[in-house]
């Protein structure tokens, strides 16, 4: 079970690398995709049998009105471009669009992103098995150290995005973003954090490692996606000020700032509850197991100021004088936390948490 766990790990993490291309190929492709949607798909008949357009507007040509659309498509008295009668004026589908090439060029972006969802979906399902087979492996739940606990943060984020995606498709473009952290983060975890499967040391053998951890990697998780659209928003409001430098030129074709920023609220208000749980949940564990509820351990210090940093936005955010895009940087400082105390403190301090070191 743990050689398939590594190895679907190492499928997942392709998968998200297609998904990424496949995001990507959407991206460049969308200035045409825009071009094609705001062309006209729709003319005026304006034609008539023996007079001129005006005649065939007034209804002036012995009744036989005919019109042309795009694309050289005749339209009758009788029969419309599809098949119903069409009035003097009435607008009718361009058929000609079709040979568009900025049309066409708008179906192959359309079919990359379904493709790159697509991808998405399966890398997180083989995400899933990966996980799943791994906790199998080692009998227990797959969060004993950074490598596990890496792995689940970033199916967590992943799975949401997912979940966001059915709720507003129009942020699609944004999982350019979401799966280039994917790769990053599931590859440093399989190629550089990657530890051996090993027992529980004897302080995790309790319920609450399941109370405390699972409420940690799931508000992690949510964290992990809400910095995503805070940094696109910050990149695209920038776009919409008039900055054209890098790298706000990147945020070109992002969907509008007021979405990603009100996404990264909602992603954060539902996170940050389930954090202080999650803090609460392991002050009652460490008192349970040595004697006191806090005592400015190393992690205890850092998820203390993660804590801070996160009220600080959500307050920041709710307070009318505080502009969005300062509200918004102490969401990704907030996130800056939960990585220096993911990584940084497990690899330079010692403390009482060491035991879930590389």
């Amino acid at each position: 079970m743990s050689a398939l766990s590594d190895q679907v790990v190492s499928i997942a993490t392709m998968v998200y690398l297609l998904a990424m291309i496949s995001h990507a190929v959407e991206y460049a492709l969308g200035a045409s995709r825009a071009r094609a949607v705001a062309a006209p798909a729709r003319e005026l008949v304006g034609a008539a049998i023996g007079g001129s357009a005006a005649d065939a507007s007034a209804g002036t040509a012995g009744g036989a009105v005919i019109g042309v659309a795009d694309g050289g498509a005749v339209v009758g008295p009788s029969t419309g471009a599809i098949g119903g009668p069409v009035a003097v004026g009435e607008a009718v589908p361009a058929i000609g669009v079709a040979a568009d090439p900025a049309w066409r060029t708008a179906q192959r972006a359309e079919l990359a992103g379904r493709i790159a969802v697509g991808l998405t979906a399966l890398g997180a399902a083989l995400h899933l098995v990966a996980l799943v087979t791994r906790g199998l492996a080692a009998d227990r739940m797959p969060w004993g150290n950074m490598y596990e606990f890496v792995l689940t943060v970033s199916f967590i984020g992943v799975a949401a995005w997912l979940a966001v995606l059915v709720k507003v498709p129009s942020l699609r473009r944004l999982g350019l973003f979401l799966t280039l952290v994917m790769v990053l983060l599931v590859a440093t975890a399989e190629l550089v954090l990657y530890t051996p499967i090993v027992p529980l040391v004897p302080a995790l053998n309790s319920y609450w490692f399941i109370v405390h951890v699972s409420t940690i990697v799931f508000a992690s998780g949510l964290f992990l996606l809400g910095v995503v659209p805070a940094v696109a928003y910050l990149m695209r409001a920038g776009y919409e000020q008039g900055k054209r430098s890098f790298p706000y030129t990147l945020a070109k074709r992002l969907p509008a700032a007021a979405s990603l920023e009100r996404l990264t609220f909602v992603l954060h208000a539902f996170s940050f509850p389930i954090f202080t749980f999650a803090v609460i949940a392991g002050a009652i564990w460490a008192e349970a197991a040595w004697g006191r509820p806090w005592g400015w351990d190393p992690k205890e210090t850092w998820a203390f100021i993660s804590w801070v940093v996160y009220a600080g936005y959500l307050h920041a955010r709710a307070t009318p004088s505080v502009r969005r895009n300062v509200a918004t940087w102490l969401a990704i400082l907030g996130f800056l936390t939960v990585l220096m105390n993911l990584f940084g403190v497990n690899i330079f301090f010692e403390g009482l948490h060491s035991y879930g070191g590389l």
